[in-house]
């Protein structure tokens, strides 16, 4: 096969997949529950790999979905459309579209990321099962420690959050995204996305979402995600682990 025709296939197996994720007949449009735990599934990625908004841009591009998430500022939007960021972009409509769009990335990030995420998995069952702190593991501290850092400077409620309750939701993204780094990963996320209740928002200052120059993220600031129901820390998924490499596509 040449590259050309892996490409195409690449291209149409993504196709595939958008066309997939559709919404339940209950269902006219997806809420602020759907925006806030995308963008804390793309912090626990960022906060785990220190990387950022450019890894996610070219993660788009070789998906085929540059018109939709085709640049910084566009990602940023759609990221602060979370209700709980500290930005004004709360309140900011998502599409379906672009939902579907962040589906597929965060799937290929994590399963580009795959073996890292079992690592440290792995890791935080050992420290259960042997009753030691997480806290004393390298891998599982500085990831922690990242994600505290970011849901504090980013997030409406990260000044009265407690510690407990946000290294709880960064170790429940971290194993949501072993099993979202599956080849059924992104119909997976759709699912939970699609059944997961609706959250009660703190009050936000009502703001204008239109991103001034010094709005605008850093490298840095690329990545977050919402869970209130996250999935719970468990038995690690028996699916073959995929290459460590980035894939071509998520596989429908």
């Amino acid at each position: 096969m040449t590259d050309d025709s892996r490409e195409r296939a690449s291209r149409d197996s993504v196709t595939a997949t958008l066309q997939a994720l559709s919404l339940p007949d209950n269902r006219t449009g997806l809420e602020g529950t759907t925006k806030a735990h995308l963008d804390f599934l793309l912090l626990s990625l960022e906060t785990l790999s220190d990387e950022g908004s450019e890894v996610m841009l070219a993660a788009a591009q070789s998906l085929g979905l540059g018109d939709t998430i085709g640049d910084r500022v566009t990602l940023w939007r759609l990221r602060n459309a979370n209700p709980l960021r500290n930005s004004s972009g709360g309140r900011k409509k998502v599409d379906v579209d672009e939902v579907r769009a962040l589906v597929m990335v965060v799937c290929y990030l994590a399963r580009a990321q795959h073996s890292h995420i079992r690592t440290v998995v792995e890791r935080l069952e050992d420290c259960f099962s042997n009753e030691v702190s997480p806290l004393k593991e390298p891998l599982i501290a500085d990831y922690l420690d990242a994600f505290h850092t970011a849901y504090r400077e980013r997030m409406v409620d990260g000044d009265r959050k407690s510690n407990k309750d946000i290294s709880e939701q960064a170790l429940s993204l971290l194993v949501e995204l072993l099993y979202y780094g599956s080849r059924f990963g992104p119909m997976r996320l759709w699912t939970s996305l699609v059944t997961r209740p609706e959250m009660v928002l703190p009050d936000l200052p009502a703001e204008s979402d239109i991103p001034t120059e010094n709005d605008i993220p850093t490298e840095t600031e690329a990545t977050d995600t919402s869970s209130s129901a996250g999935t719970p820390i468990g038995e690690i998924p028996s699916e073959e682990p995929v290459e460590n490499s980035a894939p071509s596509a998520i596989d429908a």
